[in-house]
């Protein structure tokens, strides 16, 4: 019943129940249990990607799915709440993970159908004792404020009653006329919590009380509950290692509420299924802390029952070296995960697999519903966007929006505005697009780099076309942080997703009014490649001739080379040149002539009047070529849907060629076969007889 997202049913199914019923207990939106997989520890499952796979789209489902019906949290690391903390609280007394602490207990708090409130007497209690340090400026209305929210979490009833407030204005005020004119803070305030729990003050004394002696087994405490809230709030404020181990009791407190809420008979018998912590962005400080303290406790015995989704942007984390490791579709009946002895194989990383062909055509359909969509559109925003959740979901909403005003490509669908919200105006689609994908700055160098095919080429044009302290260093920085973003390298291209090429490329494209940032990387890198002496150096220099629009040179080197070159490595090469951006006709100022894409009419013979082959070659065989060159141009380009008429004279070409070549014929033939199909499904062209080529020039 998982609504909105597709291609994620190992997480979300029913019947049978996918990953996420078999941890919690209760299916999807519905108040009904499911068989747990795992009665005793559970796995932290931790789901891995780059960016736009979905892994937020993924937690705000689960949050929604179980909204209500059993006690759920969702932060995510990267909100703003975390980064700092509020104005006149100071540093030593706040943390990413105290914040989150606090934001997930309020959550959690929520009553649920069939049971009231969950209170947070533990968490409270510390919470309390590490805001105390920072109150020794008697600034009273703010420590009045914290401390509100705070106590706060102890409140048990089905809504926050006026009785519930009254108690805590009562506990605020002894805990500020605990407080002297001068000298520390921490103890009269921690005194005055103790007290107040003690005696009762609030609802579900006995509870309060528990809680109010839990401290008493914190290290060195000695039995002694102020003590140890008292040990607790300076390790806080020592910050280091000692503040790691403030927190991770701070988040053992945190479960041991939970925990509380479901012990005994006649609280089980009203809360089905387990509590559900989400974090996003959980390689952030916030959610860092809170994925290692618990995974040391589990690995050290300290059980609870609580189920933690987090999303982890890349595929990798020092914490979770051990981690079991799993694509989402294998975890659809059961994960096969034991814990190991370290605290990081307690996790179970999930990595996301793309969207399919189906799956984009179901999202393109739904988005796009009435309108007279292209036939070829589905598979070619397939092709374009790799099956991102993201890109798919974009691009379907600009269809929907640009469609009906004559948008007739992806490429102008990318370029078209979008307005993503209706209280927002309009704005190109791959901004929007890089904007989610490449946050965080370095856009404008990681636009030019993504010209280059290595680290070589990139820093030609580091060294050529960007600032004079971006350098070698830059261009290794933004390396490594695309591999810490999980996105994949590719040989022979230095941003190795082809989507994200595309958007990059596209924003080199249209970065000036006169195109010239485009042509002067490419002129660079055509120099670069013109100075190599390795044999690919050819096949490079092309690309980029070919992407200023210079076919000329291409085509004379793919008909000099065709009778001598093996079959394979010159269809490898043909297909690597034409996978250059287009970039049609223009003047020499960067003026476009006309705005037309001429490929087609190339391919299909039309100009073949107009040309002149060169005196001393075989006319036939360079106009065929020439033909040749521009079909696979027109029908690899990510950004435009394939021309039918094309396919078939690729088609026709192949064949015809594949008669001039005894020794390659198979190969030829087969790729007259291929080709024309895997164009048609928004597929990448294969390169006959190599299993381990996709033959997409590295796209």
């Amino acid at each position: 019943m998982h609504r909105g997202l597709h291609g994620r049913g190992a997480l979300f199914d029913s019947d049978p129940p996918g990953l996420a019923p078999r941890l919690i207990g209760l299916r999807p939106y519905q108040l009904r249990s499911s068989p747990y997989e795992h009665a005793g520890e559970l796995p932290f499952v931790v789901l891995a990607g780059g960016r736009g796979l979905g892994k937020s789209a993924a937690l705000r489902e689960l949050r929604d799915a179980y909204h209500g019906h059993t006690p759920v949290a969702l932060i995510d690391g990267e909100e703003q709440q975390f980064a700092a903390p509020p104005p006149e609280r100071p540093a030593e007394a706040w943390s990413p993970v105290g914040q989150a602490l606090t934001t997930v207990a309020e959550q959690l708090a929520e009553p649920v159908r069939g049971a009231g409130r969950i209170g947070f007497p533990r968490l409270a209690s510390g919470l309390l004792a590490v805001a105390a340090g920072g109150w020794s400026d008697r600034d009273v209305p703010r420590i009045r404020q914290e401390a509100e929210r705070i106590l706060l979490l102890n409140e048990t009833g089905s809504v926050l009653s006026g009785f519930a407030g009254r108690w805590v204005s009562k506990v605020v005020a002894k805990l500020i006329a605990s407080m002297s004119g001068t000298g520390p803070v921490v103890a009269p305030i921690i005194e005055a919590t103790l007290e107040a729990f003690a005696e009762g003050i609030g609802p579900a004394t006995r509870r309060l009380r528990r809680a109010a002696t839990w401290y008493r087994d914190y290290p060195n405490a000695g039995g002694n509950p102020k003590l140890g809230l008292i040990l607790l709030s300076r390790h806080f404020r020592a910050g280091g290692d000692s503040r790691t181990h403030a927190e991770r009791h701070l988040v053992r407190a945190l479960l041991a509420d939970l925990d509380d809420a479901y012990a005994g008979v006649m609280q089980r018998s009203h809360r089905l299924g387990r509590p559900v912590v989400l974090i996003d962005n959980v390689q952030r400080p916030a959610g860092l802390g809170v994925l290692e303290s618990v995974l040391r406790d589990r690995a050290d015995g300290i059980a609870d029952q609580v189920v933690f989704f987090a999303a982890l942007r890349g595929y990798t984390h020092p914490a979770l070296r051990n981690a079991g490791r799993r694509a989402l579709p294998e975890v659809a009946r059961g994960t096969g995960w034991e814990p190991g002895a370290s605290p990081s194989s307690r996790a179970l990383l999930v990595s996301l697999p793309p969207l399919t062909p189906d799956d984009t055509l179901h999202l393109v359909g739904a988005a796009s519903h009435g309108l007279d969509v292209p036939p070829q559109l589905p598979h070619a925003t397939h092709r374009l966007t790799g099956g991102s959740p993201l890109g798919i979901t974009l691009l379907a909403e600009s269809a929907r929006q640009n469609l009906p005003q004559g948008a007739a490509s992806l490429g102008e669908l990318l370029t078209a505005d979008v307005a993503m919200h209706e209280d927002h105006d309009g704005r190109p689609a791959y901004q929007e697009l890089l904007d989610r994908l490449v946050p965080g700055g370095r856009l404008d160098e990681l636009t030019v780099l993504a010209a280059a095919h290595d680290r070589d080429s990139a820093c030609a044009l580091a060294e050529a076309q960007l600032p004079e302290d971006f350098g070698t260093s830059g261009v290794l920085d933004l390396e490594e942080r695309l591999g810490a973003e999980g996105w994949a390298a590719a040989s022979g291209q230095f941003v190795g997703d082809p989507f994200l090429r595309a958007l990059l490329l596209l924003r080199l494209h249209h970065g000036d009014p006169d195109h010239e940032r485009w042509r002067a990387a490419h002129r660079t890198l055509i120099d670069h490649y013109g100075d190599e002496d390795p044999p690919d150096s050819a096949r490079y220099r092309l690309h980029h001739e070919l992407a200023l629009g210079k076919a000329d040179f291409a085509v004379a080197h793919l008909r000099d080379t065709f009778p001598r070159a093996d079959t394979r490595s010159w269809l490898a090469s043909l297909v690597f040149i034409a996978s250059a951006p287009y970039y049609h006709a223009h003047d020499p100022d960067g003026r476009d002539f006309d705005g037309h894409d001429h490929r087609s009419s190339v391919a299909l013979g039309h100009t073949d009047a107009d040309q002149q082959p060169p005196d001393s070659v075989n006319a036939v065989l360079h106009l065929r070529v020439r033909r040749l060159l521009h079909a696979v141009w027109q029908l690899t380009d990510p950004l435009v849907l394939p021309d039918p008429k094309v396919t078939e004279r690729l088609r026709f070409e192949l064949e015809q060629l594949s008669n001039l070549r005894p020794a390659g014929n198979a190969l030829l033939w087969r790729a007259s076969r291929d080709w024309p199909s895997d164009a048609l499904a928004g597929r990448p062209f294969r390169i006959p007889g190599d299993d381990h080529d996709s033959g997409d020039g590295g796209r």
